[in-house]
């Protein structure tokens, strides 16, 4: 747990160090959810429909440019070599690393919601709802984008690779994150948002303990 902390810690630091690349990032989702707003036009009750999906579009776009950034130094300086030279397991590494990249990819999250809010006006009765959809859908994306972040890291295209391995894995993440928050946003009456949120729950608890059992060999590679 030490040694997760700590690669936990480090990552916070750096991303501070770094934080004109995460308001790069933050401005980019919001640019995002506005070019989305101006494909639909003024009709405000599709806006409302579709307000959720475009958030988590505009997340997953983002999520790519955090994630990236998240190995490029520590690649550039060997830093990840130098902490499994110290005995540091590479599970350690890796959850240190991923749950620093949930907390930045969750506070994105949580400045593009009101970003969507005044863009698309949904109602606001299911906002804190929405809040814990984020925490779990990020979770989903941290887990698995961490793993290929650290995969593409090791080639020049990283940018280019990243998107092509993470997007089909996140699918049924996206799936029920965006069903959890238009159910939340438009109305919800059967009850049906937390049945999708429950489903983000199970992805989460699937890709944690497996991508931290394959960050060892993808890292060594």
């Amino acid at each position: 747990m030490r040694a997760v902390a700590a690669a936990f810690y480090k990552d916070l630091l750096l991303g501070w160090r770094g934080r004109a690349q995460g308001m790069a990032v933050a401005v980019f989702g919001a640019t995002l959810l506005l070019l989305l707003s101006f494909a639909v036009g003024p009709n405000a009750q599709m806006l409302r429909q579709l307000g959720g999906g475009f958030l988590w579009v505009a997340l997953l776009f983002s999520s790519t440019l955090a994630l990236t950034e998240s190995f490029r130094l520590e690649r550039e300086n060997r830093a990840i070599e130098g902490m499994l030279l110290l005995g540091v397991h590479p599970a350690a590494i890796f959850y240190g690393k991923a749950l620093a990249n949930w907390l930045q990819l969750f506070v994105l999250g949580l400045l593009l919601l009101p970003v969507m809010v005044v863009l698309y006006d949904p109602s606001l009765d299911g906002i804190g709802g929405v809040i814990g959809v984020l925490a779990l859908g990020t979770a989903g994306l941290s887990a698995p984008g961490t793993l290929h972040a650290g995969l593409s890291s090791q080639t020049r295209a990283q940018q280019v690779l990243l998107p092509l391995l993470l997007f089909p894995l996140v699918v049924p993440v996206l799936i029920a994150a965006v069903r959890a928050t238009s159910l939340l946003l438009l109305g919800d009456p059967m009850g049906q948002a937390r049945s999708w949120a429950l489903l983000l729950l199970a992805f989460d608890g699937v890709f944690w303990p497996l991508c931290g059992l394959l960050f060892g060999h993808v890292i060594e590679e």
